[in-house]
């Protein structure tokens, strides 16, 4: 298991089942699956990469426009 970083996801070596609070269990056959660390997955318990939207911006990060779709 390693942390993608820090707010992001958890990666896990598959296959690999999942048991959340309300006891439902999922199961992923992947060779390696991100974990939600964050609960802003539509996906949860699998990150769909949600965590970016709410990620505080790094100071030296350029601003992106329109022209510049990255």
């Amino acid at each position: 298991m390693r942390l993608d970083r820090e707010g992001g996801p958890v990666l896990v070596d598959g296959p690999v089942e999942v048991v959340t609070e309300d006891g439902t269990t999922h199961f992923s056959h992947r060779p390696t699956v991100a974990l939600c660390t964050c609960r802003k997955s539509a996906r949860y318990p699998w990150c769909d990469t949600s965590h970016r939207a709410h990620a505080p911006r790094k100071p030296d990060a350029p601003d992106r426009t329109e022209e510049d779709p990255r």
